[in-house]
């Protein structure tokens, strides 16, 4: 009986079906999986139909990814009942996101489908009844998944953890300690943590070197002494493989004896 966290998958769904092989996950296992299910890799169709027929012992978090494309289908669908358009028309779902994309374009504070997963996902054919379905899950998913580990405490988050935002730069920096969760970089060690525990957490590549988490695409770990805190970061930037990166993977790290499998 073994606890797994996988994170940022980025629509890259052939690795996360090897890797569940690789990891051989039993009914009496936890898989938890720390968001960025979509964008960037090759098949986010394919990932988000995932996610909608996971079994009980698979736990899907929350990353900034998921919140952007579920914001996204949000505004779309606003803007659909306004233009009294057809939602099961793919012709009018086109329609609605080039008027999307349009707004973006005049209004730099509108953020709107940046790596164009959306687009992707129209143009193959995915009514809009089903991205919002997508994205309905996408919002029930909760940030952070807590445990103990050997009587520590454990907590998986998409990108760090923190009790609150206690100093002027955080909460310049961050609007809520949800936002925290989903954006944190080197302050997820810096400023987050917790006393006598451990957080594993994605977000920032440890592929890309001018990371504070750069470990040449393997997990990153690091201990702060004083507060007998441990941090991982698992995201190895599996999706970077898709753009040249040999040394890009997908980790997949156990949470019993901190073990770690790659593909």
């Amino acid at each position: 009986m073994g606890s797994y966290v996988i994170s940022d998958i980025h629509g890259c769904y052939d690795e996360l079906i090897r890797m569940l092989e690789k990891i051989n996950l039993e009914d009496s296992d936890t898989l938890i999986c720390a968001g960025d299910y979509v964008d960037k890799g090759p098949k986010n169709a394919e990932v988000l139909e995932w996610i909608m027929n996971v079994p009980p012992n698979v736990i899907l978090l929350r990353g900034n990814h998921d919140e952007d494309f579920a914001q996204n289908i949000e505004a779309m669908r606003i803007i659909s009942y306004k233009m009294d358009l057809d939602r099961d028309s793919l012709q009018d779902m086109k329609t609605l996101y080039q008027s999307m994309k349009k707004l973006a374009k005049k209004d730099a504070s509108v953020k709107f489908d940046r790596c164009e997963t959306v687009y992707e996902l129209i143009e193959s054919g995915y009514t809009f009844s089903r991205l919002c379905a997508w994205a309905d899950r996408i919002k029930n998913m909760p940030y952070l998944y807590e445990t103990k580990v050997s009587g520590r405490k454990c907590i998986v988050v998409h990108a760090g953890y923190i009790r609150r935002l206690d100093t002027p730069e955080l909460k310049t920096r961050y609007s809520s300690r949800e936002e925290f969760y989903m954006n944190a970089r080197g302050d997820g060690f810096t400023d987050g943590g917790i006393m006598h525990g451990m957080v594993v957490a994605g977000h920032t590549p440890t592929i890309k070197e001018e990371e504070f988490a750069y470990n040449d695409g393997w997990v990153f770990r690091r201990y702060d002494e004083e507060r007998d805190f441990l941090f991982y970061d698992i995201d190895c930037g599996c999706w970077m493989r898709y753009t040249g990166k040999k040394n890009a993977r997908l980790a997949c790290f156990r949470l019993e004896d901190e073990k770690t499998f790659y593909v």
